[in-house]
């Protein structure tokens, strides 16, 4: 994989935005979005599959995650993702295809409805429908909730990601939560993001992303593509439909034995479908 290394960018109010670039420089650009409370290194094995076959990546983690700095007032919405999105992409002028799991997938739509999408060749949401489903959201809520006071280990931090996702694999999973992991002064492991991050999972702040998604969604004409896990019980039959209706261009992928975390828990079936998709609309 042609790599060059850390990337530092700035966000629409002047956040330092950290990412890592990825294969060639002519190849066709591609932004990575991770999910909320996570870190732009879900994307590692997606970045060097999507470099290999010649695109150019970018991998960013957005505000409040990874390397990236916490805005000073804790704003996390979508409006504020999408002021970073569009001066990440500005930077690069040149046309992009959106890559964001959840969270970023929200972004990643919501910055294509304001640009109309121009300069967006292709947009794919990671287990993320324009509106989610409650009991799902709520789950996801709970977990990162729960464990605000941090992990006395490594593998303590492991045991609690084996309860939310019995089904993942345990093997590798120590090595892979040190990357989103930190060690304080106290000796405890914390996530590392910004906790205020959690305001944004609230029913009403959910209604309220919907509505600010489905507002714009006249303006997304870029081709679009909705990976959902099989498993996941954060898109549903009926958010799929009615993200259908908002947006008819959708291209429907279901990853089979995949939950919320689709690319952790089928990373070849997702890459795969996600290739096949940007070599339709967004090939070198």
């Amino acid at each position: 994989m042609a790599t060059d290394n850390r990337i530092a960018l700035v966000g629409g109010n002047g956040l330092a935005l950290a990412g890592d670039l990825a294969g060639p420089q002519d190849g066709p650009l591609v932004l990575l979005l991770h999910g909320g409370g996570q870190t732009r290194h879900s994307w590692s094995r997606a970045t060097a599959r999507l470099a290999d076959e010649g695109y150019r990546v970018v991998n960013l983690d957005m505000r409040g995650h990874g390397d990236s700095e916490w805005d000073p007032d804790g704003d996390y919405s979508i409006v504020a993702l999408a002021e970073d999105l569009r001066a990440v992409l500005a930077r690069f002028d040149r046309p992009a295809a959106l890559v964001g799991a959840s969270l970023g997938g929200a972004a990643a739509f919501y910055t294509a409805g304001l640009l109309e999408s121009r300069g967006i060749a292709a947009i794919v949401m990671v287990d993320l429908a324009l509106r989610s489903a409650q009991q799902g959201a709520d789950r996801i809520g709970s977990f990162m909730a729960a464990h605000a006071g941090g992990f006395a280990t490594i593998e303590e931090a492991a045991d609690a990601v084996a309860g939310y996702n019995p089904s993942r694999p345990r093997a590798g999973a120590e090595a892979r939560l040190r990357k989103n992991l930190r060690r304080r002064d106290d000796g405890r492991y914390y996530w590392h993001w910004d906790p205020r991050l959690l305001e944004g999972g609230t029913r009403a702040a959910l209604d309220q992303r919907f509505e600010l998604l489905a507002a714009v969604s006249p303006a997304v004409t870029a081709p679009t593509l909705l990976v959902r896990g099989t498993d996941s019980d954060v898109v549903s039959d009926a958010s799929v439909a009615e993200m259908k209706r908002h947006v008819p261009q959708t291209d429907i992928l279901e990853v089979s034995g995949a939950g919320h975390m689709v690319v952790g828990d089928r990373n070849d079936a997702f890459n795969d479908g996600v290739l096949a998709f940007l070599k339709v609309h967004h090939p070198r």
